[in-house]
């Protein structure tokens, strides 16, 4: 597979009241096409400034970042930018769904702020939609929907511009363990469609679905760890309990 993301030395220093947190200290990362990864770490550990950077929500303060041959670590903010609204989809916890929108509406934000004419966009938001198993709810609004269908809204938005990772933050933690199971078996199939998927998560159960996990500790890579199983559709999310 070829290399999609390239980060080598970064780091991300950041001034709080006059003391320097190295949020993260040195990371060299190469993620390739078609990789389904889980980001791990404790609070503070960095995870959440792994993401940001991967995201292009932020930038290094030192070391370079190629995406796709693009000089992330060059770019200003309107270039950041172009970079997520063409490159990446995001899914957060909070899902992020504007409230006096309709499902379509909401998937098809993305593709406005890229100037895609309106019948594009019908067309590309029903067919994300569609991918989500959820056309038949396109017209209801989110106070309309459950947690797990509002979540399923959100992946349909990330995917809609075709980017080259998903990008899900705590994709689960709002939603009940019927709704995370139909949630993460979204994901899943996204990653077996050929899609590049990162997710980032505390929660080792749900970390299991990637094939491959990043421990992330003082804002360092302490393991990268790969793994080859086959997945199998789950219901219901269960935390494994010690022995």
């Amino acid at each position: 597979m070829a290399d999609m993301i390239k980060l080598r030395g970064v780091k991300r220093y950041y001034d709080v009241g006059g003391e320097i947190v190295r949020a993260l200290d040195g990371v060299d990362l190469t993620i390739k096409y078609n990789e389904y990864i889980s980001i791990m770490g404790p609070s503070g550990s960095g995870k959440s400034t792994m993401m940001n950077m991967i995201g292009c929500l932020d930038s290094p303060t030192e070391g370079t970042y190629e995406f796709e041959g693009e000089k992330v670590h060059e770019m200003d903010d309107n270039q950041l930018a172009s970079i997520r609204n063409r490159k990446i989809g995001f899914v957060f916890q909070t899902f992020n769904l504007l409230p006096k929108l309709t499902a379509l509406r909401n998937v098809e934000l993305p593709l406005i702020y890229a100037n895609v004419p309106r019948e594009d966009r019908l067309e590309k938001a029903k067919i994300a939609l569609e991918k989500v198993s959820l056309l038949d709810r396109m017209h209801h609004k989110p106070n309309e929907l459950s947690g797990g269908q509002r979540q399923r809204v959100a992946i349909a938005r990330a995917l809609v511009t075709n980017p080259s990772i998903i990008l899900a933050d705590e994709p689960t933690g709002n939603l009940d363990s019927k709704s995370g199971a139909e949630i993460m078996n979204v994901l899943d199939d996204l990653y077996n469609e050929g899609n590049t998927v990162i997710l980032v998560t505390h929660e080792a159960y749900i970390a299991e679905h990637a094939h491959r996990t990043l421990h992330i500790l003082d804002g360092k890579i302490k393991d990268d760890v790969i793994k080859n199983k086959p997945k199998t559709k789950i219901t219901v999310l269960k935390k494994k309990t010690p022995a």
